[in-house]
């Protein structure tokens, strides 16, 4: 029994590991390890070697500070400061760090220098008084991964001339520290009401639903339409009993869902290998740039003016094997005959679904989730339609409706290739794909699938034109139209642009045509918005943000800005935004030194030490963003939140601090 009805295509493997984009982080982080050494050379040379252990998936920057525009954020650089001053050494050089190319960041979307797992940094010294000699190395920086960054940290370690290992630095804590430290701490109230978001399952279980999606759309293309009660029949009929028939149909839907999720187990040892090898696919250029040109041959595919094909030796193997096997292991042949000759059609679609849910977090077992979900919607027709053999009847026949969607298809996969090129684009700063350059592609695209669906467009594979139009055609052309007169606000600079239904798909709204003003302002100091709050009658939302937080301007430029969420903030609530790694000098009267929970002390000199301190204080957690809501009697109304690009959760989240607010006030 031949299964081959269309021909499979090449790129499978790749196009679904070049889907992995961009959940947060809860509780007090602390990624980073030093060690500081001093290593005699000859003569009056030494070096100072300072060796930093970092956890997986988390960043350390580069000394050397990346070129920037005006307008853009970049990261924190490590510093090294050093005692010089006591004239009992001189430094010899600068500090050598490893030689790492600059590498593309997804976070501050600029090539930058940062180190992953290990670093070695290196001083060399000359020692011009041996006898009074006692390094200190300060060393400033901060960390970042995929998500966050945290608030700068500055550590310091002394060492003798006699000595291999530095010791860190604790400073002496004194009851001025100590009372100074008390001030940080707010009478927090109802924070064990609410427990830590658990967003992975909930992720995990989206990735399995859209794959499931993108199985159920597969199912009407025409290379898998036709194989349901193609197949059925023939396991029905070709058994020695009904019941065996049933069995081996079931079976064979089984091994469907197995082999999408098989497919999906390689790169569970590549993730286990380089947790960072997803992401690296995913912004590579040249990677972006291929999949670009795969997808727009996908698209003219599907529109009917070629085939992709393959040496037909691969699926005539896989049906010589499930022929001459039988049993068992041959039900397993026949369904990987079906997944290899049906990827023209099945491939691009479980690809452009994945692409943008996939995160480099979620690695790997993302993949499995999307695959299986994908599988389990291809299998369940084969296995239901087994178990009730009359379903069949009210299938509709195969027929010109099915070059329909493959079409349809096409005009999608066509303007998904251009998210691709975007990539590349947003890497290499080539200025092609802006914003509203990118949305009229999108518009074009919705606009010729409306044209086709009314029969104002024809392609090759059509049949003569039908003088009365599908219902399927009728629907479909009008949410195409819908689409298109939605994306139309998406070309202007007004405050409809926002296209919040897309979120995440188009560039960035500061990548634009236009010079867009994004921000919202609100309180720097939580004590000056308290004493508002406290005279408005408004309850308070802390904003924990940083100067240098990429995804902290990202809520603020695409969720903060949409009109409802807007209002909601500036009318609703009293904005606190407290920037952990702001370096402006407090008065001296305000400098202490504090206790670390984690152990040794932090000197609290800066604006930014105070805020971030405040937050590990208060709350646990020193990541950003991190958004808080809380009443004047300090009452936590809601689950604190971080990351969050889904504005529409957002919004909810906002909505429930006020109606606990409301409460707490008619208690």
């Amino acid at each position: 029994m031949q299964f081959i009805i269309m021909k499979k295509i090449l790129f499978f493997v790749l196009v679904i590991t070049s889907f992995i984009s961009k959940t947060n982080a809860q509780g007090f982080l602390d990624p980073v390890s030093w060690e500081v050494s001093l290593e005699k050379n000859t003569g009056d040379l030494y070096t100072i070697t300072m060796e930093a252990v970092l956890e997986e998936k988390w960043h350390l920057y580069s000394q050397v500070a990346p070129e920037m525009g005006a307008d853009e954020i970049g990261p924190i650089s490590t510093e090294f400061s050093y005692n010089t001053s006591d004239a009992s050494f001189v430094l010899v050089g600068e500090t050598i760090e490893p030689a790492v190319a600059p590498v593309y960041d997804p976070i501050f979307e600029m090539d930058i220098i940062f180190f992953d797992n290990y670093a070695v940094f290196t001083q060399q010294i000359k020692v011009t008084n041996p006898e009074k000699l006692e390094i200190e190395v300060a060393i400033y920086y901060s960390v970042c991964d995929d998500k966050q960054c945290l608030p700068p940290e500055s550590k310091i370690f002394k060492i003798g001339l006699d000595e291999k290992k530095a010791s860190a630095q604790v400073a002496n804590i004194t009851q001025e520290d100590l009372d100074k430290s008390a001030k940080l701490s707010i009478p927090l109230k109802g924070m064990e009401k609410y427990e830590t978001q658990d967003q992975q399952g909930k992720t995990f279980l989206t990735i399995f639903f859209l794959g499931f999606i993108g199985g159920l759309i597969a199912l009407l293309t025409p290379c898998v339409f036709p194989m349901i009660p193609l197949t059925v029949s023939f396991f029905t009929k070709s058994a020695k009993n009904k019941k065996i028939g049933m069995r081996n149909a079931i079976l064979y839907g089984f091994f469907i869902f197995g082999i999408y999720v098989l497919l999906s187990l390689p790169f569970h040892l590549l993730d286990s290998l380089d947790p960072e090898i997803l992401n690296n696919i995913s912004t590579n250029v040249a990677l972006n740039v291929i999949f670009f040109v795969i997808f727009i041959a996908f698209a003219f595919s599907f529109f009917g003016y070629y085939e992709i094909t393959l040496p037909q030796s691969w699926s005539n193997k896989m049906d010589d094997k499930a022929n001459s096997i039988g049993g068992i292991i041959g039900i397993f042949f026949m369904a990987l005959t079906l997944a290899i000759v049906s990827f023209s059609c099945t491939g691009p679609i479980l690809g452009s679904l994945l692409g943008g849910s996939l995160s480099s977090d979620g690695g790997a077992m993302q993949l499995s989730m999307g695959m299986g979900g994908f599988g389990l919607a291809l299998a369940l027709p084969f296995a239901l339609f087994a178990l009730f053999p009359n379903w069949l009847n009210t299938l509709p026949k195969s027929g010109g409706w099915l070059n329909t969607v493959k079409v349809v298809l096409g005009f999608v996969e066509l303007a998904l290739a251009f998210k691709f090129l975007s990539n590349a684009d947003l890497v290499e700063h080539w200025g092609l794909l802006k914003r509203e350059i990118f949305i009229a592609i999108w518009v074009i695209c919705a606009l010729g699938l409306a044209l086709y669906l009314f029969g104002f467009i024809r392609f090759p594979h059509d049949g003569p034109k039908k003088k009365k139009l599908p219902l399927g055609n009728i629907i479909v052309g009008v949410a195409s139209i819908s689409f298109f007169l939605y994306l139309l606000p998406g070309l202007s600079n007004t405050k409809y642009s926002n296209l919040k239904l897309l979120s995440g798909f188009p560039p960035p709204m500061f990548y634009s045509l236009y010079d867009r003003d994004l921000g919202i302002t609100g309180f720097k100091d939580f004590y000056d918005g308290l004493a508002e709050a406290e005279k408005t009658g408004k309850p308070i939302m802390i904003d924990f943000t940083g100067w240098a937080c990429v995804n902290c301007r990202k809520m603020e430029e695409q969720v903060w800005t949409r009109d409802d969420i807007y209002s909601v903030i500036t009318d609703d609530y009293i904005l606190v935004s407290l920037y952990v790694d702001d370096r402006k000098k407090l008065d001296t009267d305000d400098t202490f030194n504090f206790l670390k929970p984690t152990g040794g002390t932090k000197a609290i000199k800066t604006v930014g030490d105070k805020w971030a301190t405040f937050q590990t204080v208060n709350f646990k957690n020193n990541s950003q963003p991190y958004y808080i809501l809380i009443d004047t009697d300090f009452n936590l109304l809601n689950t604190p939140l971080g990351y969050t690009p889904d504005a529409d959760a957002y919004l909810r989240w906002l909505q429930q601090g006020l109606e606990s607010f409301s409460k707490n006030n008619t208690n």
